[in-house]
């Protein structure tokens, strides 16, 4: 698995840090995953498949295409199964491309309106 984590950091033009930022892990751990050092754990390898639309299982054995559907397709079906508009899908799409922690910034202050 290390070398696909290398192959898919690289295919997404980030640094080890830049990749790391965006699942929460340092710089030091992701050189660490791609050297065969360490191994990821479940939760991470998720993240990584959530985060960057990849395919969990191109991911730890190897099979199948790196990547999944593209997210603007995940919108696209999403907003045909709910008869969303276009400020709907827009709003899901940034959503998306936040990280971890502007998304808990934004939850946090929905449910401070919301309660």
């Amino acid at each position: 698995m290390n070398e696909r984590l290398k192959i898919l950091r690289e295919s997404l033009g980030l640094s080890q840090e830049e990749f790391g930022n965006r699942i929460g892990s340092a710089r030091n751990t992701i050189a660490n995953y791609e050297i065969g050092r360490r191994n990821p754990s479940n939760t991470v390898v998720k993240s990584i498949c959530r985060e960057f639309r990849v395919n969990y299982f191109w991911l730890t054995e190897g099979k199948g295409d790196m990547w999944c559907g593209t997210p603007q397709d995940v919108v696209d079906e999403i907003a045909e199964d709910y008869n969303l508009d276009d400020l709907d899908k827009k709003i899901i799409q940034k959503y998306l491309e936040l990280n971890a922690g502007q998304r808990q910034v934004l939850k946090d202050y929905l449910k401070s309106i919301f309660e």
